[in-house]
């Protein structure tokens, strides 16, 4: 038993046999012989063959004829596709083989190396079992000494040795093995093993016992395959005879060309006809079409299958379809431009009188060369709409590309046509889609480029947006100049710090800001209710959203410079409507200011201003951001300490600077304005700017903090309807501040009625919006010393 172990575990498998019982099978006579089904295979004797089995009867036959260093048999399957074959779907005569190695995959596969040695026929099946057994008849093969037989295997042996030197890259040592068999039966088997046919074919001449009949057979299977050989060989070289050297890749291309010579079906080159055709209607300039019909030729010569050919197919595909000669006519009316931009956009009253004067020059003088407008605005103010705006009113066609977040040179330039997949750039993909070489291509979000480890978008637009060098173009992937002078260029930003000053110098800007409130209900009224009952399904008889109630909406539910939250509210209102229209408790429905309550809630924005000032220390400031004007609390407080100034609020360096600053002056000033000194050395002051989560920066809230320390040292309150804006120095001096029109049209928004500015603002005054010059009081601070008498409740002593 120990021996029995030895030789297993030599073989790769657990001593203990089938299923780790110790109690091996018992030993099989001669004449039975356990017999392993294949489905493509057939083993003749004397060759070594790997065998992949899987199939548990298999497998269990497998491990216990190695277990017992016994033979198998196999047998191959009629029907590949049988899963659990018995002898009825097996051929009778099968060969038997020795397992020389056995290894198990670990995909569950297990492998054998089987060296075959007998013939044998099946005579009938053994069962009880767990594997097939099947009692055998040893074959023995016939007929091996006759000169015939001499005969035949020395022309076998030739037409090998003939087979071999047509194979490519056969190995010289095969035909030294070949010749070195000096059994017939050995020999016949070997090559029949070799041969490239059918299993059934093979079986076929496994059957065959009678040597001379054997080799015949093979003899006749080998001498069709060198015939096979031998016209593929002269294919080939009749193909290379038609082609040099350098063009040895389009062989399949020149063997295709050859059989349809042969079959009479010669290409007439349609495809060909119709790029050339294409190629002369499209109108290209003289050089493009140079380029063109170049890459046209080497089109000619490529095999279809090829990348490179469908590479080249589309950059010709690109180049004709590009609008090289084609221009839109434009019909620019004053009065109905005029018209137009009324019809689609409220107030805006010096927005639409640049946008006419710009379509009047360009009416004047089609020749020249047009400014590249800049929209810069917050969110929502309409300045994407302005731009389809202007294609209407002269007709020509509107494109818009996005170019937030865009970090990739390629997205402005084209990739270059070195790999599948490239494509041009945003520009001339534009102009493509466009139609035409004078669209009306809008630069959306100009101001969201990103940049990176590939190249600089904003760069690369400098080309694009310049008049004077935009005419000779070149994208990457076209690789040819395209005029882009025709084409007008808008530009929209949110803000103008973050456009590169080469950049932002090559347009002409245009500021919206924000909207009152009497003009968003206006938008509200004439465009946004239409707009949602349009997209809620209602009809305009069926809801009706009263003025004052959008008065409510955009007072106590929105806080912003343009109109989208507005639009969302207003449809949530009307889809309240649409519920209750489907369910047939209304057909019509009238929104009331108390209805909008009951629909949208309690109100999201309240008038904090009376609330916050009330107390000594308090102080309202004004703030731009990138989405308009905002009003920004300042509050200070004293606490015991040791004269320390501590800010809070997630100010930026700049902002805390001014803090400082103010609080100098507030101490250099302290004697004219009746506080104690003595105060600011025993206690801290703690200066806090509330919304602490968002960050904060700038000098212009330098007049606020110095009002609110006022405020807290001499122990009064701060006007509830004051805001101020401006920065200060130690002298006194209130010096101006930018984004004078989005803070006061926020004030105004927040229920303020008295604004300071800074007197050196007084050029932007022309810039605020009627409505609100009308319901503010202004106030222009030369000093600190101004801005104390007006915000501070009751009488303040003023500085020497």
């Amino acid at each position: 038993m120990r021996e029995l172990e030895d030789r297993t575990e030599k073989n790769g498998l657990p001593a203990t046999g089938n299923g780790g019982d110790k109690s091996a099978q018992p030993v099989l006579p001669e004449d039975m012989l356990i017999v392993l089904p294949v489905r493509n295979l057939v083993l003749f004797p004397g060759v070594i063959l790997p065998v992949a089995i899987k199939r548990e009867k298999t497998v269990a036959g497998a491990q216990e004829a190695v277990r017992a260093e016994g033979k198998v048999g196999f047998l191959l399957q009629k029907d590949p596709e049988t899963e659990d074959p018995g002898f009825d779907e097996l051929q009778r005569i099968g060969t038997a083989a020795s397992i020389v190695r056995y290894i198990t995959a670990p995909d569950g596969t297990h492998h054998l190396v089987c060296q075959g040695e007998r013939r044998f026929r099946v005579l009938d099946a053994v069962s009880g079992f767990p594997y097939l057994v099947a009692r055998v008849e040893w074959l023995n093969d016939t007929g091996g000494s006759h000169p015939e037989v001499e005969a035949r295997v020395l022309y076998l042996k030739q037409k090998a040795v003939e087979a071999i030197t047509l194979l490519p890259q056969a190995p010289a040592e095969l035909a030294n093995s070949i010749q070195a068999i000096e059994s017939p039966a050995t020999l016949a088997d070997t090559i029949a093993s070799f041969l490239d046919i059918k299993p059934v074919e093979k079986q076929e001449l496994l059957e065959i016992t009678e040597i001379r009949e054997r080799l015949e057979k093979v003899s006749a299977h080998l001498t069709r395959r060198v015939e096979v050989l031998k016209l593929s060989r002269q294919i080939e070289e009749q193909t290379k005879e038609a082609i040099d050297d350098r063009q040895r890749e389009y062989v399949l291309r020149e063997q295709l060309k050859q059989i349809q010579k042969e079959l009479g079906e010669e290409a007439e080159g349609e495809e060909t006809a119709e790029l050339e055709e294409a190629i002369a209607k499209a109108g290209m300039p003289e050089e493009v079409e140079k380029e063109a019909r170049k890459e046209l030729k080497r089109l000619e010569r490529m095999n279809e299958a090829s990348g490179e050919y469908s590479m080249a197919r589309t950059y010709l595909d690109t180049l004709i379809a590009l609008p090289w000669s084609k221009l839109d006519p434009e019909s620019i009316d004053i009065e109905r431009a005029r018209g137009i931009l009324d019809a689609d956009h409220y107030g805006l009253e010096k927005i639409k009188k640049r946008i006419l004067e710009y379509l009047a020059v360009r009416k004047l003088n089609p020749e020249g060369r047009s400014p590249i407008l800049c929209f810069v605005g917050p969110p929502g103010v309409g300045k994407t709409s302005l731009g389809q705006s202007i294609a209407r009113a002269i007709g020509l066609k509107f494109q818009r590309t996005s170019l937030g977040g865009t970090h990739d040179e390629a997205e402005i330039r084209g990739h270059r046509r070195t790999y599948i997949g490239a494509l041009p750039g945003n520009v001339i993909q534009a102009i493509r889609k466009a139609g035409t070489r004078n669209p009306v291509l809008m630069l959306d979000e100009i101001d969201k480029l990103g940049h990176g480890i590939q190249g600089d978008p904003a760069s690369a637009l400098l080309e694009v947006l310049d008049p004077e060098q935009n005419s000779t173009f070149r994208d990457n992937y076209v690789g040819v100049p395209f005029d882009l002078s025709k084409v007008l260029f808008i530009a929209t930003a949110n803000q103008l710090d973050t456009i590169p000053g080469p950049l932002r110098d090559r347009m002409e800007i245009i500021e919206l800001t924000g909207y009152t409130e009497d003009e968003k209900v206006e938008i509200a009224r004439r465009y946004l209710v239409r707009r949602q009952l349009e997209a809620n399904g209602l009809k305009p008889e069926q809801a009706l959203i009263e003025d004052e109630a959008l008065h409510v909406i955009a007072r106590e539910y929105t806080r912003e410079a343009g109109c989208r939250n507005l639009e969302r509210e207003v449809g949530a209102v009307l889809r309240n409507v649409a519920v209750r229209v489907a369910e047939g408790k209304a057909t019509s429905v009238r929104i009331a200011p108390g209805d909008v309550r009951e629909i949208l809630g309690p109100p999201r924005f309240e008038n904090e201003v009376a609330m916050r000032v009330s107390v000594p220390g308090v102080a309202t400031g004004l703030a731009w951001t990138p989405v308009g004007g905002d009003i920004l609390f300042i509050e200070a407080t004293r606490v015991p300490g040791s004269g320390k100034l501590i800010l809070t609020g997630q100010l930026g360096e700049v902002m805390k600077e001014s803090a400082q600053a103010a609080l100098s002056l507030l101490k250099s000033q302290a004697e004219s304005l009746g506080v104690d000194s003595t105060r600011f050395e025993k206690a801290d002051v703690h200066v806090h700017v509330p919304a602490g989560a968002i960050p904060k920066d700038g000098p212009s809230a330098g007049v606020a903090l110095y009002t609110a320390l006022v405020s807290l040292m001499t122990g009064k309150t701060v006007r509830n309807d004051v805001a101020m804006t401006g920065e200060i120095s130690l002298r006194g001096l209130v010096l101006p501040v930018g984004g004078i029109k989005e803070k006061t049209v926020a004030a105004h928004r927040a229920g303020i009625r008295t604004v300071m500015l800074p007197a050196r603002n007084r050029r932007d005054y022309e810039e605020i919006p009627q409505t609100v010059r009308n319901d503010i009081e202004f106030v222009w601070l030369e000093r600190v010393e101004d801005a104390i008498a007006h915000a501070i409740d009751g009488a303040v002593p003023k500085a020497a």
